[in-house]
């Protein structure tokens, strides 16, 4: 039985809407500056960043490196260019009233940069970024891309007075965040559901860089959600069939500048950033710079005891170009966090929901504010990732670039966590008979870490040509690509006790360091280690073909080589190879050249599932590569001389090669069979507008119909309880003043919508939900030429909210944080 999506009739009029608003701006006169940017070669840079100093007058290049600007009035104007791996441009340019003057660009190769609010400072639709050199591992327009994908950038994570990742994801349409970071090395980040499917953030500025604890944004420059399968550029191991996250760091640049901050709320918030450039020689080819953070904040749960989180991070960056063609780039990034762990709640597996008496998070007799715990259950967590990155141009149509990459995770300590059971359940542990529903009882638990580490080693080759081959236009990418994870890690712990869920009175605080190290020292509890050793080596290669100056078509390709030498995960894994084929195809077709594309893409990823199985013929067998396809189509624009950007897309994705049981042989051993499938479709809108100077809008919306298909018994025909709310939307709307005595004086308000959440979706224990919500956030702030003035409350509305993917995760209450920053 198939089920498909209903029709959009609202998204095709807003499409219509902005596509004729466009018409209507192209048909104004005004007073023009356009151009084209090019290269020593004469070929056309798309996706450069084009701006007038001092005026919030700012574009991007199109495919045919051509700009548009338009201006209020004539006169003599500075204008800027800034492309990534070339050197910057000014050049001073007069325009008289009511006329068209033309500018054209040469940028030469190199990665001097100047300070970015020379470009884009106050530039047009500022929330909006519209080129990428990490998507497609080449430079794309995002109109020129097949591909899906949402940029948030650091101008709205300053308006939004934003510290973490994990807070900027909210301005990501269709992305949802599942799972607070435990710091536990290997898997101790965030995790958050995308088209229905699991991801975390691993990568950083395109290669490896995972973070266990909260992932800090003082070394942020955007954070780039790319969405659908991508192991064709970006293998399985670091990404899922929903995409991925990608982390574009900040990087140095040619004058000395920067910025010191102080902050201060809620729960004990304190914060220091600190933001320094400079370069280190007369002629600026070496430029140094440095961001950091050190950050406290106390749990909001904190009736009883509240828990603690202190983090600090440290990223120095080193950029040396001692020709114009070369240029080195060293940087690393230093986590260190000592935390207690956020409140997870779990339901048993043998328990049933039709035992609670409730079915929803919000029935449930658990204490919000209440901790549920003592003193002592701190763990210590370590991430240190280092990066080098070396591009040489070959000649004016060809450069390569090698990234090495090494990412390490270390932690130890206690991991508290809980079990909500029923009263049923609990007595039928005790051979004891219960029929009335009810909760009574909260089973307090440790999951521990002892010295344990997970080492990730990446080297990653790139050629890139930009070059014509029979009179049409190719941009290539060809990659070797080499990846080790190398776990060492041990979970070890269990049931510390039993104690009344909501008593008036109880003294919660005795699950704490002492009563956890007297259990253990009892009763040696049971270790869970993960020493398995990976190696994949892969290569790959991607064209895009400019068939006409509106048609363009990709094709990529991905050979992988899986190499596991075993160890234990939990249990014996053995040691085994496979090699793995992943394609992807997209067209995209441009009615309206740099300003509507239309685009379809086919997507693939794949899984090594680390596992044999026995089939129905008793024969053990390998288990094969899962595989998930994508074919997604839809509209992206860039309307109204760039005051308007949005994408709607429509996507089909299905999983194949699921492993499933099927029935018990006679040794009562599991019989399987490798034919199981899922299916995951839905819509997404992403909007970026600049209606009027001064005003921005950022906007999304997804849905998203997740089904098993041909799977296990217990699941099949149900939406998978980690395929998160099937409804999201996402909304920033903020005004800052462009002119007057009040320049820079701003105010931001928005919020995010999710729809209910089945974490517990199967037919033996039946359906448990966490309610929809909406949280509304808002900001103030003064941005000065020296100084930058800020408050920000979230949660206005003191919600009760839940994440989670089988899991109950309350969230924050309302808090309130200021923050004063000085510029120099």
């Amino acid at each position: 039985m198939t089920s498909s999506l209903p029709p959009s009739r609202l998204t095709t009029h807003v499409a219509l809407f902005l596509f004729f608003l466009l018409l209507g701006h192209l048909a104004q006169a005004q007073t023009l500056l356009t151009g084209r940017v090019t290269n020593a070669a004469g070929a056309p840079l798309s996706g450069a960043s084009v701006g007038v100093q001092g005026t919030n007058v700012g574009t991007d290049t199109d495919s045919n490196g051509d700009y548009t600007l338009t201006l209020s009035q004539g006169g003599t104007y500075v204008v800027g260019v800034r492309l990534l791996g070339y050197l910057n441009q000014e050049h001073r340019v007069t325009v008289k009233a009511g006329e068209k003057q033309t500018r054209n660009f040469i940028l030469v190769p190199g990665d001097r940069q100047l300070e970015e609010v020379t470009v884009q400072g106050d530039r047009t639709n500022k929330f909006s970024r519209k080129s990428s050199e990490y998507v497609g591992k080449m430079p794309l327009s995002n109109l020129e891309n097949p591909q899906v994908y949402a940029t948030v950038g650091k101008e709205l994570l300053t308006e939004q007075l934003v510290f973490s990742v994990d807070d900027a994801t909210r301005n990501a349409p269709g992305l949802q965040k599942m799972w607070e970071p435990t710091g536990r090395s290997g898997d101790g980040g965030s995790f958050y559901a995308s088209r229905g499917f699991v991801v975390s953030s691993q990568l950083r500025n395109g290669v490896a860089g995972g973070v266990t604890s909260t992932i800090d944004a003082a070394n942020l420059e955007k954070l780039e959600v790319i969405k659908g399968p991508s192991a064709t550029l970006y293998g399985s191991a670091l990404t899922s069939y929903g995409g991925l996250l990608n982390r574009v760091t900040k990087k140095p640049y040619e004058t000395f500048g920067g910025e010191v901050a102080l902050s201060a709320g809620s729960y004990g918030f304190h914060r220091a950033s600190v933001d320094v450039n400079t370069p280190l020689n007369s002629t600026k080819t070496l430029a140094f710079r440095l961001n950091g953070a050190y950050t406290y904040e106390d749990s909001w749960q904190n009736r009883g005891y509240a828990g603690f989180a202190k983090d600090i991070a440290i990223a120095p960056s080193l950029q040396f170009q001692p020709t114009d063609r070369l240029t080195i780039n060293l940087d690393a990034e230093v986590y260190r966090s000592t935390n207690v762990g956020k409140q997870l709640i779990y339901i048993p597996f043998d328990d049933k929901v039709e035992n609670f008496g409730f079915s929803r998070a919000d029935q449930a007799p658990l204490d919000y504010r209440q901790s549920y715990q003592g003193p002592g259950l701190t763990q210590d967590s370590r991430s240190t990732n280092l990066f080098a990155q070396v591009r040489y141009r070959i000649s004016p149509s060809f450069t390569s670039t090698t990234y090495l990459s090494s990412s390490r995770s270390y932690s130890q300590g206690r991991g508290p966590y809980f079990y909500m059971i029923s009263d049923i359940t609990l007595a039928a542990r005790d051979s004891i008979t219960l029929t009335t529903p009810g909760v009574s009882t909260l089973l307090r638990n440790d999951q521990s870490t002892r010295d344990s580490r997970r080492q990730t080693y990446q080297v990653q080759q790139l050629f890139n040509g930009d070059f014509q081959l029979a009179g049409l236009r190719n941009r290539v990418v060809l990659g070797l690509d080499f990846l080790r994870l190398d776990s060492n890690i041990e979970f070890f712990g269990g049931q510390i006790d039993a104690v009344p869920i909501n008593a008036l009175d109880y003294d919660y605080r005795t699950f704490n360091k002492s009563a956890v190290d007297a259990a253990y020292a009892a009763n040696t509890p049971p270790s869970y280690p993960v020493t398995t050793k990976i190696n994949t080596y892969s290569a790959f290669a991607s064209d895009v073909l400019n068939v006409t100056n509106k048609l363009s078509v990709l094709a990529a390709i991905r050979v992988d080589r899986y190499d596991n030498e075993g160890g234990l995960l939990y249990f014996p894994v053995n040691s085994y190879k496979q090699t793995a084929v992943s394609p992807k195809f997209g067209v995209v077709y441009q009615p309206v050249k740099d300003r509507v594309a239309l685009f379809a893409n086919y997507q693939n990823s794949f899984n090594n599932q680390n596992s044999s199985f026995l089939d129905a013929q008793g024969q053990l067998s390998v288990t094969k590569p899962e595989r998930a396809n994508q074919a997604e189509a839809g509209v992206k624009l860039d309307a109204a001389g760039g005051l308007i950007s949005a994408t709607v897309s429509y996507y089909d994705i299905r999983v194949q090669n699921v492993l499933r049981i099927v029935g018990m042989n006679e040794a009562g051993l599991a019989i399987s069979a490798q034919d199981g499938t899922q299916w995951s479709r839905g819509a997404e809108l992403n909007l970026t507008a600049n209606p009027v100077q001064g005003l921005n809008i950022v906007g999304g919306f997804a849905y998203n119909y997740s089904k098993a298909v041909d799977t296990d018994p217990n699941f099949n025909g149900r939406r998978p309880e980690t395929a998160s709310s099937p409804y999201l939307a996402n909304g920033w709307v903020s005004y800052r003043q462009p002119t007057g005595a009040l320049r820079g004086l701003g105010l931001g308000f928005g919020g995010n919508y999710a729809s209910d959440n089945k974490i517990i979706n199967k037919a033996s224990q039946g359906v448990f939900t966490l309610p929809s919500y909406t949280v509304l956030n808002a900001s103030a702030f003064y941005d000065l030429p020296h100084y930058r003035f800020a408050v920000k409350m979230d949660n206005l509305t003191n919600e009760h909210y839940w994440i989670g993917y089988t899991t109950i995760n309350a969230q924050k209450l309302r808090s309130i944080i200021g923050s004063i920053a000085y510029k120099f």
